[in-house]
């Protein structure tokens, strides 16, 4: 391990999010958002407040961003995105596991120091993130200037009986939480195989149960730590996002989100350890996961190396909007593979869009807004959304064919003069409603790419 710049302190400083694409509102409202939740393996209403309350697993920055990763936070991009247009106020947290094992044994080989590994990846994820037109949360949170309230949180299971020692580590107690397992369904030989793959220590000596997961890592030589009334140590993976959940978003998560990958022990130990701390249930009201990526056959993994990174394709000049209709092309709850063929489809895609909306008039739009809402309130059915688009651009150009016209200088999105009259969404108006809707509700900019320099 590197030596460290500094001595480690309790000195914290705020992570920045990424600034928001704007967000252009659109006539009516839309539906009510139904969601595939883990917990009951059903797609359900999502029984929400008017502010509506989420908290997405962030990466741990020592590898991003490839598309398994933009993939996973599209979905929640289109969570926000729906439950606007219904009305909701929302109020979405992310983390950034900015100290853990993983982050520090990729420094090591490196040759880095941590934080400055952390740092230059979390600015990365940042740019893709906004290239990629994600909405930012409200809180990004990394666990270095989270430390405190873990813990508060850590100290509340201790309190509780739930926590005990095995050498100088602190363990919480599965046997606490009576609804240990009610999300991921597994059984308990599933668990403990899963454990072992993901981070956990099943048959450490001296754990009362092999599930028990470490709440609290005494300090070991060469790594960071921070004081506590436990020891210096750090935190355990799974505590981190309880605490961070319950401190900036308070009671009841509406949306608990995270790639597949996560659904235990993460989910599971993160619920587990909010519940019992506070002595309230549930965690979370719905437990919403995203399908994994593969890429030549295999998951997108840092340890295969078989990824695809939205950093390179940014630098090869992609048309991001393509990238984007790409990964929306699919269902989140679907595992898929990226070929290169998927964006080529994708440009081609957004090529023909960009045409139909540059017409001076169009078919009703209104059907395609009602239409593209559905779709979207329907478990985040992004592809029948871009069907629904696709149906609409595709009777545009043939109407536009038939009469013998095409762009004209009325603007890239066709919209009519002010004042001229047209019924919303009909007519010389429709282009342009299209164009907000896709921008608005699908995150897809259709105005024309424009050669670097112009």
């Amino acid at each position: 391990m590197c030596p460290p710049r500094e001595p480690f302190a309790v000195t914290l400083t705020r992570m920045q999010a990424w600034p928001s694409p704007l967000i252009r509102p659109l006539p009516g409202r839309g539906r009510p958002l139904r969601i595939f939740d883990t917990a009951t393996s059903s797609v359900r209403p999502l029984d929400s407040a008017p502010t509506a309350r989420l908290y997405v697993c962030g990466i741990t920055p020592y590898d991003a961003t490839h598309l398994g990763h933009a993939f996973t936070y599209l979905t929640y991009d289109l969570a926000q995105r729906v439950l606007r247009d219904a009305g909701h106020t929302v109020l979405y947290v992310q983390n950034a596991t900015d100290v853990d094992d993983p982050l520090l044994e990729r420094a090591d080989r490196d040759g880095l120091d941590w934080r400055d590994l952390a740092d230059r990846e979390i600015e990365l994820f940042r740019e893709d993130m906004t290239a990629l037109r994600m909405l930012p949360p409200d809180s990004y949170v990394g666990v270095v200037e989270a430390i405190p309230m873990i813990v508060e949180m850590v100290a509340e299971l201790v309190d509780r009986g739930a926590a005990y020692h095995v050498d100088d580590d602190l363990y919480f107690s599965v046997a606490a939480a009576p609804a240990f397992g009610d999300i991921s369904h597994l059984s308990r030989a599933e668990m403990l195989a899963i454990c072992a793959e993901r981070g956990g220590d099943p048959y450490r000596a001296g754990k009362k149960d092999p599930l028990d997961p470490l709440l609290w890592r005494a300090q070991r030589p060469g790594e960071p730590s921070w004081p506590s009334p436990f020891g210096p140590g750090r935190p355990g993976w799974h505590i981190e996002c309880s605490a961070i959940a319950r401190h900036h978003l308070g009671g009841v998560v509406d949306i608990q989100g995270g790639g597949t990958d996560l659904t235990f022990p993460h989910h599971e130990c993160s619920a587990a350890h909010a519940e019992v701390a506070t002595g309230t249930r549930p965690f979370a009201r719905s437990y919403v996961h995203t399908a994994m990526v593969s890429l030549d056959g295999h998951k997108m993994s840092k340890s295969r190396g078989n990824l695809e990174f939205v950093s390179r394709l940014r630098r090869v000049g992609t048309d991001l909007a393509a990238l984007r209709l790409a990964l929306l092309d699919h269902r989140h709850t679907g595992g898929w593979e990226w070929t290169a063929g998927l964006l080529s489809d994708a440009v081609t895609r957004v090529e023909r869009w960009r045409a139909a909306v540059a017409l001076p008039a169009g078919p009703d739009a209104t059907q395609v807004l009602a239409a593209v809402r559905e779709r979207l309130a329907d478990d985040l059915d992004a592809p029948g959304a871009l069907a629904a688009v696709d149906a609409w651009a595709d009777a545009a150009l043939a109407d536009a064919g038939a009469a013998g016209s095409g762009p004209t200088s009325s603007g890239p999105t066709g919209a009519s003069p002010r004042g001229s009259g047209g019924a919303v969404g009909a007519g010389g108006e429709a282009p342009a409603l299209v164009s907000r809707l896709v921008d608005t509700l699908l995150g897809v900019d259709l105005e024309p790419v424009r050669p670097r320099g112009s």
